[in-house]
């Protein structure tokens, strides 16, 4: 019977999720030279410089599942009009120089197969996709553009993706170094910790990313959603850039607030009976941060961060 009432909360739990979502190469160590051509002294890094035609910062915006295409224009996307992503990035766009701040949305498959959809990429697939196009470009825009800041955004799939990709840089294993990420954004994150990086707004969250709540029924879940891996916590979460990491989560999200215990998702099945678009209510919900819905807010946060000067 216990093991019976494990499924069903297991079932539950995908289901939620499932209805929100549809509601919506190592950098070298080497010393740089310092003014004069002299090599900076041991312990100094001499501040990278741009050359002529590189922008000052690179906002990298990674939308969630079935906001995004693989063919989409990462300048100008228009696969998905409603996409949470695009009431940022097209906003921040119109606010910005282009000399000074480029806008880029990765194009990828952002696909989750389930039972209703068994055609689609499964979510390992989409995710591996997003990951590699989103680096891809980091690199690129590093090698040519040393001084260029990056700032990165992501909500749901795109938020596992960015906090992934995050976690990868902040600990020395990513495309570009550290002290180039000026901050990071992530909403609705399915690997989310409050232990790791900053939670901005309701502090009503008592669960985990749905990652790290289903890991350990990832058997069940294969099941359920073929080529979903459950993969945990983040076991070294940001590394360095632990404090440039702000996490949106609305109570109840079962993507970013998932019971603890698995077992558990029955009791809270009454609770959350009515929340399952929930998920999807960012654009709207006017609760999560005070006074101003999460993209408002993510807005502010990214403009106040792009009209910096470069140091």
């Amino acid at each position: 019977m216990k093991k019976l009432l494990t499924v069903l909360a297991v079932v539950f739990v995908v289901l939620v999720i499932l209805a929100g979502a549809v509601h919506w190469a190592s950098t070298r160590n080497e010393q740089p030279a310092a003014p004069g051509g002299q090599p900076a002294p041991p312990g100094e890094q001499a501040a990278p410089t741009n050359p002529p035609g590189c922008v000052d910062y690179e906002v990298v915006a990674i939308p969630g599942t079935w906001e995004s295409r693989v063919d989409d224009d990462p300048n100008a996307p228009k696969a998905n009009p409603n996409s949470l992503m695009l009431g940022i990035t097209g906003p921040l766009q119109a606010e910005v120089s282009a000399d000074r701040v480029k806008v880029w949305t990765v194009p990828y498959t952002a696909q989750f197969r389930n039972f209703n959809a068994q055609q689609e990429k499964t979510y390992d697939e989409s995710r591996d996709e997003g990951m590699q196009r989103a680096s891809a470009e980091l690199q690129a825009t590093h090698q040519a553009c040393p001084g260029t800041k990056f700032v990165l955004m992501g909500f749901s799939q795109g938020a596992v993706i960015a906090g992934d990709l995050s976690s990868n840089i902040g600990n020395g294993r990513g495309p570009v170094p550290a002290d180039s990420v000026a901050g990071v954004s992530l909403i609705a994150d399915g690997r989310q910790e409050l232990t790791k990086g900053k939670l901005i707004g309701k502090q009503g969250i008592t669960g985990v990313g749905a990652e790290i709540a289903l890991a350990p029924v990832g058997g069940l879940i294969q099941g359920i959603i073929p080529g979903a891996t459950m993969r945990g916590p983040r076991p070294d979460g940001f590394g360095e850039l632990n404090d440039r990491v702000n996490n949106f989560c609305a109570p109840a999200d079962l993507v970013c607030d998932a019971p603890r215990d698995v077992g558990n998702a029955l009791q809270r099945a009454q609770d959350l009976v009515g929340a399952n678009a929930v998920h999807a209510q960012y654009a709207t919900n006017g609760t999560v941060v005070d006074g101003q819905t999460v993209p408002q807010y993510v807005l502010g946060w990214a403009r106040d961060l792009v009209n910096q000067p470069l140091r």
